[in-house]
């Protein structure tokens, strides 16, 4: 799994300059299996990723279960590193993230909507509008205790 995050942000919460972002997503999409979590399509990366991927899985939750889920990482998480993310970008309380999320289906969800729309014909579309439907999915293309292939 490759977090979009890890690639962008450097310790400190620095956001990295648009070649580097795009050379360090340029890699990770070299590698003969992956899978990317992240927006960022507004960033030149965002095209270098949709290019090289065959299959596209989109998220169109509800703001309320996404302000949910940056509650319950907060509480979770605070002041710790996750996993996915950069070293030395500790969980914290973020006004400017939750705003993003909170305005995400009116400002930034039509522009995603017009960015899948320049898929190829050969890339496949799977969007779930909540987590039981993409439990469900990998429950049907995932045999029970197999481990992920990225």
């Amino acid at each position: 799994m490759v977090s979009l995050d890890a690639l962008f942000w450097k310790p400190g919460w620095i956001e990295s300059d648009a070649a580097e972002f795009r050379t360090r997503v340029t890699e990770a999409t070299r590698q003969p299996r992956w899978i990317m979590d992240g927006d960022y399509i507004s960033h030149d990366a965002g095209h270098v990723r949709r290019g090289a991927a065959d299959t596209v899985f989109r998220f169109d939750l509800p703001t309320r279960t996404c302000m949910t889920g940056i509650l319950t990482r907060i509480a979770t998480s605070h002041g710790r590193v996750r996993p996915e993310m950069a070293a030395g970008c500790p969980e914290k309380i973020d006004f400017a993230f939750w705003r993003y999320v909170w305005t995400y289906r009116r400002l930034r969800r039509p522009r995603m909507l017009e960015y899948l729309e320049r898929l190829r014909p050969d890339q496949s579309l799977i969007c779930f509008t909540n987590r039981t439907q993409a439990d469900q999915y990998l429950a049907e293309v995932a045999p029970a205790g197999a481990e992920p292939a990225y």
